[in-house]
């Protein structure tokens, strides 16, 4: 999830507090695990951590991966979906993806991937319109407006602000077990359903494939699966890191995992392989659950204003450099990419806010600038848009993506 400015205050403070009490508490760990040490470096490439019929986890390389997708035809060319984080702004991508359905022009992506509050839409999107309503429901239902519960004094000598139980029961009740079955039924077609969320002890991004935990997690599976969204969508110093047990080269791990927005703002995978022709024909639509940019205001010189403002206008920067690293590698291999973010216009939406009274508007909002072909902003190539405003988002004074001054103007700086 995204984290809100005071939210970020907050976890910061707790974590400066719990360093001090840190003896008292008895609950660092002061040792790594034997195997953090053979962790590539975090700039290494990416790995997708995959189980097979063994139960076991193997890691494969990206590009070894890509070469094991269906390949791609003119009447279905590979599409990958990268859905970010963005706590409730998740409400954008969930409304984004409905008002596609409802506009017809919805694909079937060969790959999802997502981080945060995009790891929890991920399963909808890769299972397509048929389960529309219950993607529409855990955003506009106010289901998660009980998520956030204080642990009290707890917090002072715990790993969090807020306990971690209401959001795992949360996820629980979406995760079901014909959500499972669905998913495996489309992995067995070779398509990727992949999640981040961060190692703590290592620092470095994990990324699930997520269908294979469904066709060969056995009776664990849907504890697997629900608990890597969970860790995905724990931002640390607000919610506690999940520990995930598993099977890698005949040992059994523990690992603590926490919110993969911390590594990854969103992330492309796998690497695709030279398919000639039909590579060119490849899409990567990156959909962004938040504004790309800070909204101007005044800030007041106080260290705690300062901070915070410093601290959420980074997170857009690394948002954007991500965007333009992503937008380089596809214009060198001649693929299609397309995105949509939140409009910085659009009011202000606070990051923590499950409240259906806040969630719906958003939802509503991004359906309907799907449904009018106004969502996706791409690559321009220095031309100017000649899209015009698109009225009625129940929203006044703000347009939709595709219309959006500031979201242009970042294409046209894209290579």
């Amino acid at each position: 999830m995204e984290i809100s400015r005071r939210a970020i205050l907050t976890a910061a403070a707790l974590a400066a507090l719990l360093v001090n009490i840190a003896g008292c508490a008895g609950a660092v760990r002061t040792e790594l695990p034997p195997w953090v040490s053979t962790r590539a470096p975090a700039n290494a490439p990416l790995y997708i951590r995959t189980l097979g019929p063994d139960q076991q986890f193997v890691e494969f390389a990206t590009d070894a991966v890509g070469r094991r997708l269906p390949a791609p035809t003119n009447e279905q060319p590979t599409r990958i979906l990268a859905l970010s984080g963005g706590g409730a702004g998740g409400a954008f991508g969930a409304g984004a993806l409905v008002g596609l359905t409802q506009a017809g022009s919805r694909p079937q992506f060969t790959v999802v991937t997502g981080v945060s509050a995009g790891a929890l839409i991920a399963p909808y999107a890769f299972l397509g319109s048929s389960w529309d309503s219950e993607l529409a429901d855990s955003y506009t239902s106010g289901a998660g407006q009980g998520v956030l519960k204080l642990r009290g004094l707890g917090a002072l000598f715990g790993s969090s602000l807020y306990r971690g139980a209401p959001l795992q029961k949360l996820v629980d009740r979406y995760v079901t077990d014909d959500l499972l079955t669905a998913v495996a039924i489309e992995a067995e077609k070779g398509r990727l359903l992949l999640v981040a969320t961060t190692d703590v002890d290592s620092g470095q991004p994990v990324i699930w494939d997520l269908g294979s935990i469904a066709r060969y997690g056995g009776a664990d599976a849907r504890t697997l699966f629900r608990d890597v969204l969970v860790a995905s969508a724990s931002v640390p110093g607000m919610f506690p890191p999940v520990v995930m047990h598993f099977r890698m080269g005949g040992q059994v791990y523990d690992e603590a995992h926490v919110d993969g927005g911390v590594t990854l703002p969103f992330f492309v995978a796998p690497q695709l392989p030279d398919q000639g022709e039909s590579m060119r024909a490849a899409q990567v639509f990156v959909l962004i659950d938040g504004p790309l940019d800070e909204r101007p205001e005044a800030t007041p010189l106080q260290a705690r204003e300062i901070f915070s403002r410093s601290v959420s206008t980074s997170l857009h920067v690394m948002m954007r450099t991500k965007l333009e690293l992503e937008a380089s590698r596809a214009a060198a291999h001649g693929i299609a990419l397309e995105y949509t973010a939140v409009p910085a216009a659009y009011p202000h939406h606070d990051a923590f806010d499950f409240s259906a009274a806040s969630m719906r508007p958003l939802f509503e909002f991004a359906a309907h600038c799907a449904q009018q072909a106004h969502l996706w902003t791409g690559l321009r190539r220095g031309a100017a848009s000649d899209t015009e405003s698109v009225g009625g988002t129940g929203t006044p004074d703000v347009a939709c993506p595709a219309d959006d001054a500031q979201i242009e103007r970042l294409a046209l700086a894209l290579p």
